[in-house]
């Protein structure tokens, strides 16, 4: 054989060879469990229950990637962060991977050492109102009251959205994010702008919520997912089509309770290699090629997911963007081949 066609044979046979675990996997499978950062308690998305149990969509989020390690989803243990100290924590090591409420964006992509691995939640700033305001719309705000953190992101939008709409808003200030919203409910103010998932948390917690109005405006769009350290592609690349799986899920009809039956009976080929019953997807990355399958088994499917945690059974906010692609919404998954 001529030297260039055995070189070309040999970079072939390394191009088609399997991805394997990195130093992240390694370090899980040492611990016995995934080490996963997330709020120190927001309502339906992070947060113990009167016995200590983590409940709600990023928890849940952290138990898929946990399944799809171990077969286990509550091999996982849930590390409580702070807007202050959540991306020192995944820099420093303390935690393996970040799900909570924080934005994806460029300057997290590109100048922190982390890499966003995949969106899993869309959603965006919106404004929380009285009802007395009779408010339906941002713009009946027009020469109203908001409070506001200083020096915050979000008063800087605010200030954007009123400027391009051509109305003014007076803000009043405050230090943190909880003073806020106690002026808020003592009626010092006509509204409150933060993420929709904030909001909807805070005004479930209310005293009165019908008192209250989530108006339908978004003020910015925000996409919430999951972070890891940059240098370990292969455990970014896990996080993300562990989110997949809970997606094509959906997409397939497959659920919690008929996934053994489907697993069973599918003659479709693209579900038989979703599930792991032929060929061996997703074993490149170092895990069983019925990943997909023992998160679906543990979790649900992402319908499934967000409607006991943000939907009806949770902060009942609409599905809106966080439909499936085939049904409007942005929710797609790569394609399981």
């Amino acid at each position: 054989m001529r030297p260039i066609a055995l070189l070309a044979g040999l970079l072939a046979l390394v191009a088609a060879g399997p991805a394997f675990a990195g130093a992240t996997l390694d370090g899980i499978r040492r611990n016995g469990h995934v080490r996963c950062g997330v709020s120190s308690g927001v309502a339906h998305m992070s947060i113990p229950d009167s016995n200590g149990r983590w409940q709600g969509f990023d928890a849940e989020i952290c138990r898929a990637v946990a399944a799809a390690v171990f077969g286990d989803p509550e091999k996982v243990r849930f590390i409580a962060t702070t807007a202050q100290n959540r991306f020192t924590a995944l820099q420093s090591g303390e935690v393996d991977m970040l799900t909570r409420t924080t934005a994806l964006t460029i300057a997290r992509d590109s100048a922190m050492g982390l890499t966003q691995t995949v969106a899993h939640f869309f959603t965006g700033q919106g404004i929380l109102v009285h009802r007395r305001t009779g408010a339906t719309k941002a713009t009946d705000l027009n020469g109203g009251t908001i409070c506001g953190t200083t020096g915050s992101i979000i008063e800087r939008n605010l200030e954007d959205f009123a400027r391009s709409n051509n109305i003014r808003f007076r803000t009043i200030s405050f230090d943190t994010q909880q003073a806020v919203l106690e002026a808020f409910l003592a009626d010092r103010c006509d509204a409150i702008s933060n993420d929709m998932i904030n909001l909807s948390a805070n005004r479930l917690a209310a005293p009165d919520p019908r008192s209250l109005v989530l108006l339908p405006d978004l003020i910015q769009k925000e996409m919430h997912g999951i972070l890891v350290r940059n240098g370990d592609a292969e455990w970014a690349a896990l996080t993300r089509w562990t989110v997949f799986a809970l997606i094509q899920a959906e997409e397939f009809g497959i659920t919690r309770s008929n996934i053994e039956e489907i697993r069973r009976t599918a003659s479709d080929p693209a579900i038989r290699r979703f599930l792991g019953t032929v060929e061996n997807v997703g074993t490149g990355f170092g895990v069983s090629a019925s990943f997909a399958y023992d998160v679906v088994r543990s979790i649900g499917n992402y319908g499934e997911l967000y409607e006991r945690t943000a939907g009806s059974g949770g902060l009942g906010m609409e599905r809106g963007p966080n439909r499936l692609w085939t049904q409007g919404g942005l929710l797609i998954s790569w394609l399981w081949q």
